[in-house]
């Protein structure tokens, strides 16, 4: 959907058909290596709306000469302990987010849901909800 969304937005319905087909020709992956791509997109999707989470929980949206970042969260830890132990050492937020799958069919169903825990707790410590240790 965002291909086509976008492609559309700038080049117009029918550039949309000539550039999906190129980029079936030239990028379509092998199928062992497809659910892997598909798996990463997922992920980056998940970690680009964690950082959007993130920048529309702080006051400031952000601040300072350097770059803001999303970290992992530990789910025994809090986001202080994390933080502390890296370069980005002041938490501004412990967002969980979810994203319902597939595409919206109208304008009063919920596609996505977040949660703030704040700094100091570890907040939900079920395994499921650590990235890293999540089967």
């Amino acid at each position: 959907t965002w291909l086509s969304s976008g492609i559309n937005a700038e080049y117009g319905g029918e550039m949309l058909f000539v550039l999906l087909v190129a980029s079936v020709v030239c990028f379509a992956p092998a199928e062992a290596g497809k659910k892997k791509l598909d798996q990463d997109h997922a992920w980056q999707a998940l970690h680009m709306a964690a950082a959007a989470a993130c920048r529309g929980s702080t006051a400031s949206g952000g601040t300072g000469p350097w770059g803001n970042a999303v970290i992992p969260k530990e789910n025994t830890r809090s986001c202080d302990a994390i933080c502390g132990a890296t370069p980005f050492n002041r938490c501004d937020a412990d967002v969980s987010l979810i994203g319902h799958p597939g595409r919206a069919k109208d304008y009063t169903n919920k596609v996505g849901a977040f949660y703030n825990y704040g700094c100091a707790s570890p907040g939900n410590q079920n395994v499921a909800f650590d990235e890293v240790k999540a089967p």
